[in-house]
Parts: C-alpha cells; sequence; structure tokens
C-alpha cells in the first residue's frame, strides 16, 4: 500500500534527545489502520518513506489517542532532503508490514 500526504514536520522534546515527527492525516491513518498484518511492539508498522529523492525505512507509530499515526524523520533524513520544522513537506509511505 502506498500513500501520499503533506504535513508540516514538528519538534518533540519530551526526552533529552529531540526528535521530529509529522502526523498522519486521520483517513489515511484509518486505512493502515485496516492492512492485516503482523503485529509489532507498540502498534508500530514498518514503512518506507520518500522525501523528495531521500528514501528511508523506518516504523510509523500510533498517537496517543490512536486516531492517526506519526512518523520520525531523523536528522541525515532532514540534512538530506533539505526538511525544516514548521515547513511543508510532501512524503510517500509503502507499508512493508503486509
Amino acid at each position: 500500500m502506498f500513500v501520499e500526504f503533506s504535513a508540516v514536520p514538528y519538534l518533540w522534546e519530551a526526552r533529552t534527545q529531540t526528535w521530529v515527527f509529522v502526523d498522519l492525516p486521520e483517513p489515511l491513518a484509518a486505512d493502515i489502520a485496516e492492512i492485516p498484518r503482523p503485529r509489532a511492539g507498540f502498534g508500530a508498522v514498518k514503512v518506507e518513506a520518500r522525501i523528495g529523492a531521500t528514501v528511508w525505512r523506518t516504523s510509523i507509530f500510533p498517537t496517543g489517542g490512536g486516531a492517526s499515526y506519526i512518523l520520525p524523520i531523523k536528522r541525515a533524513v532532514r540534512e538530506e532532503a533539505g526538511v525544516e520544522v514548521g515547513s511543508e513537506v510532501s512524503i510517500i509511505l509503502s507499508v512493508l508490514d503486509l
């Protein structure tokens, strides 16, 4: 399953390290949640993500309320793809847990 969406990266500073995430739109998250697949820890779903020409494998994680998923964007990816916190980016996800 491929999904494409735009989102605004934001900071999460709940730990000593700073993490950057984007939220998946709820309708896309609902479609992903319905895919039959093996369950991983914390409800994680393995994905391949693309921003521009930058591609990486990671997992998306359910939000606290479970209505959506969050996608972490690590520093190396942000630097390579030119992603800035607060500036909208286009993302393509491929769900790998099929």
